[in-house]
C-alpha cells in the first residue's frame, strides 16, 4: 500500500504550526499548548504558508489545537513595550502611517482568510478557550464541532481594540447583529450549548469525543462529489449578498453546470 503524506512526516512545522495530509484530508495543528497556542506574527505567516501549500487533492482542512485550549488570542508579549522579538510590538504598530499599518494588518488577515476557499471544507476542532483571535480564527473557518468545555470571547473590545482578523462578518452571519454586538461589546464568554442554539456551532460533543466526531464529519463531508460540494459551497456563500430571485438564478445557473458535467456536455 502507497504511504501517505502524512506517513512521510509534515508538510509544514514552523512557528507553532503543523500542517499533515493524508489523501484528501489535510490537519493544521497548532502546537503551542504551553502557552495555550498564543497567537504570534510568526503563526499567522505559518499558517498562511499551511493555506498555500495545501496539494489539490484536499477536499476537507481540519483545524485543531494542542492541549487544553484551541487558542487563547494574541501572545501577550505583544501588548508589552518591548513586544515579540523580531515583531513590531503594537505601540510600534501605531507609529506607522495609515498606509503601513493598513498593509500590515491586512498581511495579518491572510492567516484567516483562505479556509472558506470554494474548492475545501474547513472544520475547527475547538476545545476550552477560544478566545480573541483564537474566537476569530475558529470563526474564519466553514464549520466548527466544539467540545463541551469550549469557551468563546470577543475580548479585543475589553482591550480598547477592535476585532480585526476577519471575525466580525461571519460572527454576525452567525448570530445576528444584536447577538453579535453584545458578544463583542461584553467580551463575555460562550459556552458550548449557547454556540450550537446560535448556530455558532454545528455540533458540541465531551471532549473525550471531540477528534471521532469530527472525523465522522470529515467523512459525510468526502461521500458528495467533489464538484457538487464545490458548487452547493459558493451558491450558499454568495446567497446572502442576493435577493430572492437572484439566488433563484444563481441556483438554476449551478444547477445548468452540474447537469452539463453529469453528462459528459460540460466545457
Amino acid at each position: 500500500m502507497a504511504s501517505s503524506a502524512q506517513d512521510l512526516g509534515p508538510v509544514l512545522d514552523k512557528d507553532g504550526v503543523r500542517l499533515t495530509v493524508d489523501d484528501a484530508i489535510a490537519t493544521v495543528t497548532l502546537t503551542n499548548p504551553a502557552k495555550r497556542n498564543a497567537q504570534s506574527p510568526a503563526l499567522w505567516r505559518a499558517l498562511t504558508e499551511a493555506g498555500r501549500l495545501l496539494p489539490g487533492s484536499v477536499r476537507v482542512v481540519v483545524l485543531r489545537g494542542e492541549g487544553k485550549s484551541f487558542s487563547a488570542g494574541l501572545d501577550r508579549q505583544m501588548f508589552t513595550p518591548e513586544g515579540i522579538e523580531g515583531e513590531p510590538s503594537f505601540i510600534d504598530l501605531a507609529r506607522h502611517d495609515d498606509a503601513t499599518l493598513d498593509a500590515t494588518i491586512a498581511e495579518y488577515q491572510e492567516a484567516f482568510t483562505w479556509w472558506r476557499r470554494s474548492d475545501i471544507v474547513s472544520i475547527a476542532a475547538v476545545q476550552g478557550h477560544a478566545i480573541g483571535a483564537g474566537f476569530q480564527l475558529a470563526l474564519a473557518c466553514d464549520l466548527r464541532v466544539v467540545a463541551d468545555d469550549v469557551q468563546f470571547a470577543m475580548r479585543e473590545t475589553s482591550l480598547g481594540l477592535v476585532p480585526d482578523l476577519t471575525g466580525t462578518h461571519p460572527l454576525v452571519g452567525l448570530v445576528g447583529y444584536a447577538r453579535a454586538l453584545e458578544i463583542c461589546a461584553t467580551g463575555r464568554f460562550v459556552t458550548a450549548e449557547e454556540s450550537v442554539n446560535t448556530g455558532l456551532a454545528n455540533l458540541a460533543v465531551p471532549a473525550a469525543d471531540l477528534d471521532a466526531a469530527v472525523q465522522d464529519l470529515a467523512a459525510a463531508l468526502l461521500a458528495a462529489p467533489r464538484d457538487a460540494v464545490i458548487e452547493t459551497k459558493s451558491l450558499l456563500r454568495g446567497a446572502q449578498n442576493r435577493t430572492y430571485d437572484e439566488q433563484r438564478t444563481a441556483e438554476r445557473a449551478s444547477q445548468s453546470r452540474r447537469l452539463r458535467d453529469l453528462a459528459g456536455l460540460g466545457e
